[in-house]
């Protein structure tokens, strides 16, 4: 068992309808140590007649829930975001243990996390609607906004506490009620965030968790439900396109945060070595799986070198190992299955007349690790070029004007995130607006925030998370025209 102070956080259990009980499923999930590749535990696996039991306990309690007032609803968040400060070690514990990332980075995902919670507590507040001068002498025209009903969230394991927390918050808020299907391989941060949400006075049937052996039939089951009426997920590009076909028999509201290409620009007036600061921060961190990683860096030719040389110097640094170890700053890759998909873009690659300037290589400290990678001599025929690497990989590509940069830039049919490197604030709002992206760090390399609108544009999905508009797609607008006045 993992080393927590408070045990009770370790749940083994389905979250059904304020219920923590053992599914009708035979069959155990089992949860692994990706650094260890040992059993953390078993943990019940639920499927279609859970799944139904949280929709329809979702559908009875949403009556309640969506009459509370605002204060309500944010005093509840606001407890169940102190509860998660507070039981922060064993939180990061047990993200680390399930996910890989290194304590201190598991900590801070949790922060993150429960800043969300934070926000839209405030936000529940803040959801107006107006008043809109008529063109008759007798009418009034209002709008007003009311929660889209029952939720359901399916959520990856890169991120196995924020992308619950981002999702959750704003449709609490709201006044919507919510299931959660976390990824099968890190079921226990969800788990543990349900228990502090219990604490925290959440109603019964406002928050489920479900998980179980075939979450294809638990999805199915969700999207094909008339109660829900809105789907929010966060995963890859092809998941999300099958999910949306799936909602639109019931023409559920969606929103999609899909899969990214995000190019890292380096012009040749950047402070390079707050670039190489940026690359870093962006490109390593949870071992490249972030779905807003840096994915293809672009670098003019003036600079090409210089900045390869800092970056692989930087990148030399790291200290790959297991999360739970002190001084570990680069954590393993979810499975074994994920490194072997690495190494065969990085093979393509090589294969391909790329250089290494660093790893390349399967580590031996466990089949799911892989060491950080840089190559250069990119070219555009190339997978990495092509594909979200999700994995410590930064390949390098020189080009040689603004326009060139662009071009290689917009060549995907992905458009999440971009990161750009210039002291030419001409041309920071020049190529800004010209990047088919929904995101853009301009001399950063860190961008979410809970205060900021995150999202993407093409195939990387649609609606926004966090910010003043985050909570937007678990509302409707109600339109009241009142006459006889």
């Amino acid at each position: 068992m993992l080393p927590l102070k408070d045990p009770k956080l370790l749940k083994q259990q389905v979250f059904v309808n304020g219920q923590w009980h053992h599914a009708n499923v035979k069959d155990m999930l089992t949860v692994n140590n990706p650094a260890t590749n040992s059993k953390i535990c078993d943990i019940a696996s639920a499927g279609i007649n859970e799944t139904q039991q949280a929709i329809n306990g979702a559908e009875q309690a949403l009556q309640l829930w969506r009459n509370t007032t605002a204060s309500y609803r944010a005093n509840i968040l606001k407890h169940w975001h102190d509860l998660i400060l507070e039981n922060i070690e064993d939180l990061a514990v047990i993200l680390s243990a399930e996910q890989g990332k290194p304590l201190e980075e598991a900590q801070s995902e949790i922060r993150y996390g429960a800043s969300y919670l934070e926000w839209f507590a405030e936000e529940a507040k803040r959801i107006y609607g107006d008043v809109i001068p008529s063109k008759q002498a007798s009418q009034r025209l209002l709008t007003i906004k009311q929660p889209i009903g029952v939720v359901a969230a399916i959520t990856p394991w890169n991120f196995p506490n924020a992308m619950i927390t981002r999702k959750v918050a704003p449709a609490l808020a709201a006044g919507c009620t919510i299931i959660v299907k976390p990824a099968e391989t890190t079921p226990l941060s969800a788990f543990a965030l349900a228990e502090l949400a219990q604490r925290a006075g959440l109603p019964s049937g406002v928050f489920s968790v479900i998980i179980g052996l075939d979450p294809i039939a638990i999805g199915k089951t969700l999207t094909d439900s008339p109660i829900v009426t809105k789907l929010s997920f966060t995963g890859s590009t092809k998941v999300g396109k099958l999910l949306i076909k799936q909602c639109a028999d019931t023409v559920k509201k969606v929103s999609m945060e899909l899969g990214g290409n995000a190019p890292f620009i380096v012009f040749d007036d950047a402070d390079l070595d707050a670039a190489v600061q940026g690359a870093m921060a962006s490109k390593f961190r949870n071992a490249g799986q972030t779905c807003v990683c840096a994915n293809r860096f672009l670098v003019h030719k003036h600079v090409y070198q210089e900045f390869t040389d800092k970056l692989v110097a930087a990148a030399k640094k790291l200290t790959l190992g297991n999360g739970a170890k002190s001084g570990v700053t680069l954590g393993p890759l979810i499975n074994e299955a994920a490194a072997q998909n690495v190494h065969t873009l990085v093979s393509d690659a090589i294969a391909k007349g790329a250089k290494v300037q660093l790893g390349a290589k399967p580590s031996n400290l466990g089949a799911s690790f892989y060491p950080p990678t840089i190559l250069t001599d990119i070219s555009t025929n190339m997978r990495v070029f092509n594909e979200e690497i999700f994995g410590p990989v930064a390949p390098i590509i020189a080009f040689e004007s603004e326009q060139q940069a662009l071009q290689l830039a917009n060549t995907t049919q992905a458009g999440l995130a971009a990161y750009l490197y210039t002291q030419n604030y001409a041309r920071i709002w020049r190529f800004s607006e010209n990047l088919e992206c929904g995101i853009v760090g301009i001399n950063e390399g860190i961008i979410s925030s809970e205060v900021a609108p995150f999202g993407g544009v093409k195939q990387s999905g649609n609606g926004r998370e966090g910010s003043k508009y985050g909570i937007d797609d678990y509302t409707e607008i109600k339109y009241l025209c009142m006459g006889g006045i």
